[in-house]
């Protein structure tokens, strides 16, 4: 994997900015010396977090290509080019696969997934331009490699994530790229996650899917919780040291290995 260690006075854009995650992860790169851009849906957010961190916010909804293209040519036009992308915006909502509308499944595949592939399409050809290469970090989960009742069609998209990001990860090194790329892969972090049915889309329709606030659940009561400061430095060590994986906890794992060695057992 390609490191990028050289941070200060360059550029990164970082969608979902406005709040959780991505503002934990802008300030991170701020404190760095990083010029940073943050796009959101939320416009009065997006602006009252750009002025609060001191970054330039774009409102930008990811499901869009062409708002994420316009993203990614205000960028050049402003700042010349990029040099770390996060592509991080996401929702969460619940609901059981059987009880799912195709709206539901349109909606989170849009956002989390399409959203993903967006960013790499309109930012992987400037990064790879860049003669000192650059950094995509795709925003997975822990839901990445296992699965709960409830989160299919979040899991359906974080495994997606974690796919697109390995085979990128697999091509840009057959290339010699200097542009490496992270699956930023989070387990229970505070942030308004748990309120995402604020941004659907009205053009949707009512669905199954359903706000919950995990932390205040029997399972939300047996893990660590950690706010998004704490996952921006992790982040910010992942790009330095050109992981291909990045955890927020560790201690998850376990899961991720039971599940593999389910597999293997399952052979003939």
């Amino acid at each position: 994997m390609s490191a990028f260690t050289s941070f200060r006075g360059r550029t990164a854009v970082v969608t979902g900015g406005a709040s959780g995650l991505g503002k934990g992860i802008a300030k991170q790169l701020i404190d760095e010396g990083m010029q940073v851009v943050i796009g959101d849906i939320e416009e009065s957010a997006l602006q009252r977090t750009a002025a609060e961190i001191g970054a330039v916010g774009i409102r930008t909804d990811v499901s869009d290509f062409a708002s994420v293209r316009s993203l990614a040519e205000q960028v050049r036009r402003r700042f010349g080019t990029a040099h770390v992308v996060c592509n991080n915006a996401g929702i969460g909502s619940m609901g059981r696969i059987a009880d799912l509308t195709i709206e539901d499944w349109r909606w989170m595949i849009g956002v989390n997934l399409w959203g993903v592939i967006h960013g790499v399409q309109a930012f992987l050809p400037m990064l790879r331009a860049n003669p000192d290469g650059g950094h995509i970090v795709n925003t997975a989960s822990i839901g990445g490699f296992v699965t709960m009742p409830g989160l299919g069609a979040y899991a359906v998209t974080k495994h997606g994530i974690v796919a697109l990001t390995e085979t990128l990860a697999q091509e840009l090194a057959e290339d010699g790229s200097k542009v490496g790329v992270t699956a930023l892969c989070p387990g229970p972090v505070r942030t308004n996650i748990k309120t995402s049915s604020r941004n659907r889309p009205a053009s949707l329709g009512p669905g199954a899917l359903r706000d919950i606030d995990l932390e205040q659940t029997e399972f939300g009561a047996s893990v660590r919780w950690i706010e998004p400061e704490e996952v921006g430095r992790i982040v910010v060590a992942a790009i330095r040291r050109g992981d291909l994986y990045a955890f927020t906890h560790p201690e998850q794992l376990g899961a991720v290995e039971e599940r593999l060695k389910s597999i293997v057992r399952s052979k003939p």
